[in-house]
């Protein structure tokens, strides 16, 4: 995740990373790999509020989803909006919207029975393609919002863009709150269950993709360029809205590394264990600083301010974007997270820990 924003701002550049005509496999794979991140966001975050709800209960985990939501929804109109631009001009709503929204969704799906939340999830998921006929210029706000995505116009200049509609959003959370209970199970049974998981998203992705039968709307093909080529184009499946075929290849390999996390890796890692302990404040965190560092990085070196909106923007005279600058920048970033999060968990452990301590008895030293 910050390694794909990273790339938006110290090293922009002038094509689509997914682009095979003008891109290179580096810059295809930097951009690629980031898939992974939202749908392995969402689908846990279900997860955890199914492992929430055994402790707090049905209504609690209700009123607690939908004031959480909320506040999500609120912190991406406004800080988070905020960050990418350095400015207010458009409300961008990404995956903190979808998060948060999906959670609002989830707050009122939790009191049915969880197989009638798992075949609403099958419901949102699966048959979703089947509305790419229906975009155009003309679609409204809700269609948008709820599916086509893409920028709305508010004002005179302001507007919201949709980056992630909602539809198959807020049904992959139902999807992992449906699943919660296999994270119950022992460790084998867990495990066994996420490989069958696996080889089955990924036998789903490779037969439906290779046919071009259903689930993105953009066919693969054979390139002139070779076979590399070839098998970019046959992974370079849709993201905005994300297609059934995306969420199949981006979920079968986050499973796959789950599954190997959860048999193989017995000891925290430091530098995940500690980003997962603080999710929300690296996320929060993370954009302005990336932002900020490269606003001075190349307002010094090219006398140019980079920002998240306006991707047609002329990029400055003299500037090559470099893969090397990308990952040189995104291993700073994260060396700075590391030391910001770690600050910032041992503060909030010292204060969590100040409240719950008994107060000292009278006259006790």
């Amino acid at each position: 995740m910050a390694l794909d924003h990273t790339r938006d701002f110290f090293a922009a550049t002038p094509f689509d990373p997914m682009d095979l005509a003008q891109t290179s496999p580096g810059w295809y794979w930097t951009r690629w790999i980031t898939n992974l991140c939202a749908p392995t966001f969402v689908l846990l975050a279900g997860v955890s509020a199914f492992l929430r709800q055994q402790k707090a209960g049905v209504a609690d985990n209700s009123r607690y989803l939908l004031g959480r939501g909320a506040m999500l929804v609120v912190l991406e109109c406004t800080w988070i909006s905020f960050s990418w631009q350095f400015g207010y001009n458009v409300l961008i709503l990404q995956v903190i919207w979808a998060l948060g929204m999906g959670m609002i969704f989830l707050s009122a799906l939790i009191w049915l029975p969880r197989t009638l939340v798992a075949v609403i999830a099958a419901a949102l998921i699966l048959p979703h393609n089947l509305l790419d006929a229906l975009h155009g210029p003309t679609s409204g706000i809700l269609f948008k919002a709820w599916h086509q995505g893409g920028f709305l116009p508010l004002g005179e200049g302001f507007g919201a863009a949709f980056a992630y509609p909602l539809m198959p959003w807020v049904g992959l959370m139902a999807a992992g709150y449906a699943m919660g209970p296999v994270f119950l199970w022992q460790a084998e049974k867990r495990q066994r269950f996420l490989w069958i998981s696996v080889a089955a998203l990924l036998l789903v992705f490779v037969g439906l993709r290779f046919g071009n039968i259903y689930g993105d709307p953009d066919a693969w093909s054979e390139q002139a360029k070779g076979g590399v080529y070839s098998f970019l184009s046959f992974m370079r499946v849709h993201k905005y809205p994300p297609s059934l075929l995306y969420l199949c290849s981006t979920l079968g390999i986050s499973l796959a590394i789950l599954a190997v996390l959860d048999k193989y890796v017995k000891q925290r890692v430091p530098v995940l264990s500690l980003f997962g302990r603080a999710p929300l404040f690296f996320y929060c965190v993370h954009i302005a600083l990336i932002h900020a560092l490269a606003w001075v990085y190349m307002g010094w070196r090219y006398d140019y301010h980079p920002s998240f909106v306006g991707r047609g923007q002329k990029l400055p005279d003299g500037y090559e974007p470099t893969l090397l600058a990308c990952y040189t920048a995104w291993a700073v970033i994260i060396a700075i997270m590391f030391v910001l999060t770690t600050a910032w968990t041992r503060w909030r452990d010292a204060r969590a820990a100040a409240i719950t301590s008994p107060a000292p008895a009278a006259g006790s030293v």
